[in-house]
């Protein structure tokens, strides 16, 4: 990435609005790391991809699991392989080098270009995980104890890290982020991000259905909120049923249940309450 003041307005494929767009320029200048919170399936992972697309910039992918430590981002050592390959007197074991397996931020401080580094789900992992990553973030090196040498960033990787808020993070970690929170499109957003994503779609039945996606949204009650990646999902699947957008303007008893609901409720709980409604709906109908 030769210009480090590139600017990044979306893609055709990721809608970003002002505020995401201006979060994400800061963060390139301030060369810190881009924390991003927001519920699920807003298109906080993605970023990262579509960012490096529009920068021209390698992409690094460390997904976190919740037995993931600081250090496998670094480097593991193969401590049992070295002590195998001694006892069967290969010739390989005289070179430490051959049992370190480099973790991603190693990947990203010796890429040949400056790349973008997603760390995604940090939340998942142990509270003491971003704690651990403090130094190495800050000044983008770290110590190969087993070798003696120093690997440090010639090029500050852009860092994107994503959070489903699971768990808090450390005060002296957000200190070292640049935050922003992707808050959920407003319908006018939404009617952007579909047309990204099926163009020349036709207006009546984005319409109708997006109607029907927030009333979805702002049921009471609800579990699990529909989200952008379902509301797609939805769309997609009207459209290969050929569902007409009257169907979908039913405000009947019995059709408050959206058609192929089953991609936008995600449990049993939340199907039971439309049912629910929809017989407290029939039920003071009939009176």
């Amino acid at each position: 990435m030769a210009d480090d003041r590139a600017r990044f307005s979306g893609t055709e494929a990721y809608i970003v609005d002002y505020d995401l767009r201006i979060a994400v320029e800061a963060a390139v200048a301030l060369e810190r790391p881009l924390l991003i919170k927001g519920e699920p399936g807003t298109g906080k992972t993605v970023l990262a991809y579509e960012l490096a697309k529009a920068l021209g910039a390698p992409l690094i992918t460390w997904h976190i699991k919740s037995t993931t430590k600081a250090v496998h981002g670094l480097y593991e050592y193969d401590a049992v392989s070295r002590l195998r390959d001694s006892q069967l007197g290969e010739e390989r074991v005289h070179d430490v080098r051959n049992y370190l397996k480099p973790g991603k931020l190693w990947e990203a401080f010796t890429a040949a270009e400056r790349p973008v580094l997603l760390i995604d789900e940090i939340d998942k992992a142990d509270i003491e995980f971003p704690n651990d990553l403090l130094q190495e973030l800050d000044r983008m090196e770290f110590f190969v104890h087993e070798t003696g040498e120093t690997i440090a960033a010639e090029r500050r990787p852009v860092v994107v890290i994503t959070s489903n808020n699971e768990k808090e993070l450390p005060d002296a970690f957000l200190r070292r982020c640049f935050f922003h929170y992707i808050r959920f499109p407003e319908p006018e957003t939404m009617k952007a991000i579909v047309e990204a994503h099926f163009p020349g779609i036709q207006g009546r039945l984005v319409s109708t259905a997006l109607k029907r996606f927030y009333e979805v949204r702002e049921t009471p009650g609800l579990k699990k909120k529909p989200s952008t990646s379902e509301l797609l999902d939805w769309l997609k699947l009207l459209l290969i049923e050929d569902i007409d957008p009257s169907v979908l303007a039913e405000t009947q008893p019995g059709k408050l249940i959206p058609p192929l609901h089953g991609a936008l409720l995600k449990n049993e709980q939340d199907v039971m309450l439309f049912e629910r409604l929809a017989f407290l709906a029939r039920r003071e109908g009939g009176r």
